[in-house]
């Protein structure tokens, strides 16, 4: 088990200080460095805005920068995520015909739709080191993450271009 029961609702409760205190892509940041310093399977944590049919890569917490900060939706396992407006956990994704690699030590990844009503604004991407790194008690926790960041996306596409 990922996230204990007894750190999911302490975690669940920091973000809504960190959202309380930050709007828009200053909270996503925060939220982003706040899982993975939380989490230890949680190796880097970005967070996507749907803007048409791409996924903008608003705020990322992690080792290095991902090279895809622009994702259409008809590409890789975020891509499927927001098409199909459902979490989709991977395994192992060197056995994915889908995923987009980023690094070369990824290989599981989870993709958590973010949703404003029943539409799809942006999304959570989570890789991890470890085949298998991600289970129920992670998409339940991260289900939860996500109903909480929709007002904070919304916010972020206000703001503009995230910066280069």
């Amino acid at each position: 088990m990922t996230v204990a029961p007894r750190a999911a609702t302490p975690a669940l409760l920091q973000l809504d200080a960190i959202l309380g205190r930050l709007k828009g892509r200053a909270a996503l940041a925060e939220v982003c460095r706040f899982l993975r310093s939380s989490f230890r399977s949680y190796r880097w944590v970005g967070i996507y805005r749907l803007d048409g049919a791409t996924l903008v890569l608003d705020a990322w917490d992690g080792p290095a920068p991902t090279e895809h900060t622009r994702i259409p939706i008809g590409r890789g396992v975020c891509g499927r995520a927001a098409r199909e407006g459902r979490t989709v956990v991977v395994d192992d994704v060197r056995a994915d015909p889908e995923y987009l690699a980023c690094f070369l030590e990824t290989r599981a990844e989870i993709v958590v739709p973010i949703h404003v009503g029943p539409t799809v604004v942006g999304e959570i991407d989570i890789d991890g080191t470890t085949v298998g790194a991600y289970d129920a008690s992670d998409r339940t926790f991260l289900e939860a993450v996500a109903a909480k960041l929709g007002a904070a996306v919304t916010v972020a596409a206000s703001e503009g271009p995230p910066p280069a």
